[in-house]
């Protein structure tokens, strides 16, 4: 590598495509960007197509605080049916007839799920139970009882419902926080209703605050490459990390964080008003790292440093 090259960092959006997995498309562009350290932000189902952010180089040690980030979903849910797997990839279940719902039946139940909620996680996810993951256990027939998880439906906004057959579908926008199954919810709306459901269609529109219109195709990234547009597609990891405050660290305080020492919380601007993560950055806009703010607000420890000279191996700083 010449020494006067950057090596390339930063969060690559993708919009996956139906048939693969996330891991295929982790595969696929490590081999097109010929780079090993490339992690996702959240796995979706085969069948799933929608935003996959990549995270590339030193934004893969970032990959677990982007995880957390909501995530936006548009889903088709289709009453009268239940499967295995609880969408139509799975085998039948049961059959009802659900004519007698009305469309206020439907979108009364689906809002009703706004706010936190409990989820028993489907056995075709990844959860371990005694150190194994539901989804094996799934391929082997066996069904096991799962503990359920909290989880917070922050907004649900009915785009339509089709009633009046014998199996109704209602399409619906949602945002959710971490761990949320989609697919479950659909099957606890039916329920709700005192239905079989199941989740038809999915497409994820946004995550880490990313959205459809700021991906690319995994078609489009050899073009990119040949015309040395890929790095313009690439975001600041740091950036999308939003729900957590940033300050800014001055000399010599920003000399001490990259030397991974703790640094007095009085002195970054603003001084931080409460504990736990916090961005800090050097005065020229620098991201030196995560920071945890002690009980106290009187210190701030290193989580995660970001050294310049890791992305700039001439040893020279950013602009």
């Amino acid at each position: 590598m010449n020494r006067n090259e950057t090596i390339r960092e930063g969060v690559l959006a993708i919009w996956k495509p139906a048939g693969w997995t996330s891991h295929d498309v982790v595969a696929k562009a490590r081999r097109l960007l010929r780079e090993r350290r490339i992690g996702h932000t959240g796995t979706l189902d085969p069948a799933v197509t929608g935003v996959l952010p990549l995270c590339i180089g030193r934004a893969t040690r970032l990959v677990e605080y982007l995880q957390e980030s909501p995530k936006t979903y548009v889903a088709k849910l289709r009453f009268g049916i239940s499967t295995d797997t609880e969408d139509l990839t799975g085998e039948v279940t049961e059959r009802k007839d659900a004519s007698f719902l009305t469309e206020t039946m439907i979108r009364e139940a689906a809002l009703s799920f706004v706010g936190e909620i409990d989820q028993v996680p489907p056995m075709v996810s990844a959860v371990k139970i005694n150190g194994k993951r539901l989804y094996e256990l799934a391929r082997e027939g066996v069904t096991v009882e799962r503990p359920s998880r909290r989880v917070t439906i922050y907004s649900l906004d009915v785009r339509s419902v089709a009633a009046g057959g014998a199996q109704p579908e209602l399409t619906f926008a949602v945002t959710c926080s971490k761990g949320t199954y989609i697919r479950t919810l659909c099957v606890d709306i039916g329920r709700k209703l005192g239905v079989p459901a199941v989740m038809a269609e999915l497409v994820r529109t946004e995550s880490a605050g990313i959205r459809q219109e700021q991906c690319v195709t995994l078609e489009q990234i050899p073009e990119l490459l040949t015309e040395g547009a890929l790095d313009e597609k690439l975001l600041a990891a740091d950036k999308l990390l939003g729900n957590i405050p940033e300050a800014i660290a001055s000399h010599p305080e920003s000399v001490h964080a990259l030397q991974g020492k703790g640094i007095r919380a009085a002195r970054l601007q603003p001084p931080p008003d409460r504990e736990g993560l916090w961005r800090i950055y050097r005065e020229d806009g620098v991201f030196l790292g995560l920071f945890s703010i002690d009980e106290s607000k009187s210190h701030a420890r290193p989580v995660k440093v970001f050294h310049p000279s890791e992305a700039h191996p001439d040893g020279s700083q950013s602009d």
